[in-house]
């Protein structure tokens, strides 16, 4: 499942997720959630899908788990896979040298963000 995902719709306000810190938002019409993660004032998008099995498999063992322990890699906490948080390959588990698929992200100059089209 690597690759981009390139959808449309309103996710959250850019302030809503802290440096360090990963939410889960979804988008109507979507199976998966968006994750969208700030790292270095940086903001990413990832399908919150791992791509161990076909079809992905939701992430978070609860709303909005979605770092490891130590707060360094997204984690998939059905598996206990590591994925980089800026590149979302896989650095740990079933799905090594494999990644998440990117959500590219939009934001606009009020601070909202959007998948973008």
């Amino acid at each position: 499942m690597s690759g981009t995902l390139v959808a449309q719709g309103y996710l959250c306000r850019a302030e809503e997720v802290a440096e360090g810190a990963a939410r889960g938002f979804a988008l109507t019409g979507r199976r998966h959630k968006v994750i969208v993660l700030r790292k270095g004032g940086r903001l990413y998008g990832w399908l919150d899908a791992c791509p161990h099995y076909d079809g992905g498999t939701p992430m978070a063992w609860k709303s909005d788990a979605y770092l490891n322990g130590a707060g360094t890699h997204l984690a998939c906490h059905s598996h206990g896979a590591h994925f980089d948080m800026t590149t979302g390959v896989c650095t740990l588990g079933p799905c090594l040298g494999q990644a998440l698929t990117r959500v590219e992200l939009h934001v606009t100059t009020a601070g909202e963000v959007f998948a973008a089209i």
